[in-house]
């Protein structure tokens, strides 16, 4: 009864919210979404994993925003297309490499694993930039390859292999 008042008035867009078990988020965003006006936009507050944000956009949400990337990325955790990797583990000490190869972040196109995680073991204010750079690249790319999987009408297939590839290293 609630949401379908709410429903009714005359905002410019929802914002949907609330404290979610991740197994029931799902659910909960679907039924909200059936209830709240397509025209007007729908903001699910505080969410930024990406299988998450498959999900919200699968369940009729239009906008995100989370400080996970940031937050990830200061304490040493950045997004991979293979999953999230702790840079600080030893093995990327020697790893010359760009945090991904294909990726065109300015992290990725001007250092090295190897010195991004010199600069966390350093205590270097730099380290959690350049890790929070290509975290937020890393979820601004995923949603405009989102975006463009739907207008191709391949969001589904998109979804399968994308979270197929990411959830490799769970």
């Amino acid at each position: 009864m609630h949401q379908q008042v709410i429903s009714s008035m005359d905002f410019d867009g929802f914002g949907i919210g609330g404290s979610f078990a991740k197994e029931d988020m799902s659910s909960a965003v679907r039924w909200v979404n059936e209830i709240l006006p397509e025209e007007k936009p729908r903001h699910l507050l505080g969410i930024g994993e990406p299988e998450d944000l498959f999900m919200g956009i699968e369940n009729g949400v239009d906008l995100f925003d989370c400080v996970l990337p940031t937050r990830l990325g200061r304490n040493g955790t950045i997004y991979t297309k293979t999953g999230k990797i702790i840079i600080t583990n030893k093995k990327f000490r020697d790893d010359f490499s760009p945090i991904e190869k294909d990726c065109e972040c300015y992290s990725c196109k001007n250092y090295t694993r190897s010195y991004i995680a010199h600069l966390f073991h350093g205590k270097e204010m730099l380290a959690g930039t350049l890790a929070s750079i290509h975290n937020l690249y890393f979820i601004v790319n995923l949603v405009k390859k989102i975006r463009q999987s739907i207008l191709d009408d391949n969001f589904f297939e998109f979804k399968k292999e994308f979270l197929e590839n990411y959830m490799k290293n769970k």
